[in-house]
């Protein structure tokens, strides 16, 4: 079964490709998601690795708190996202 990481604090210049060379040392990497931001369309700092659960855990060992791209990462497994509550409608009354 794949485990997905978190890997934060990245370089706003790493790519997927990058990601995948670094953590495709540890084991089978199956999908890497860099997450951008909407508007501009640039990175946000952050991402998700998902690979063999074997790997995952060599991966968080030996990362977490490495230097990339003059920036110390933060290697950890992904939380499932959980239901946000609705925001309360506004209807402008002042």
């Amino acid at each position: 079964m794949a485990t997905r990481l978190y890997v934060g604090n990245l370089p706003f210049s790493a790519t997927e490709e990058e990601l995948r060379s670094v953590f495709g040392e540890f084991g089978t990497v199956e999908q890497v998601e860099l997450v951008m931001d909407r508007a501009t369309g640039r990175p946000r700092g952050f991402g998700f690795v998902q690979m063999d659960q074997a790997g995952a855990t060599a991966a968080i060992e030996k990362l977490d708190g490495t230097q990339m791209g003059g920036r110390s990462i933060n290697v950890n497994v992904a939380m499932e996202r959980t239901e946000r509550a609705p925001r309360p409608r506004r209807n402008n009354n002042w």
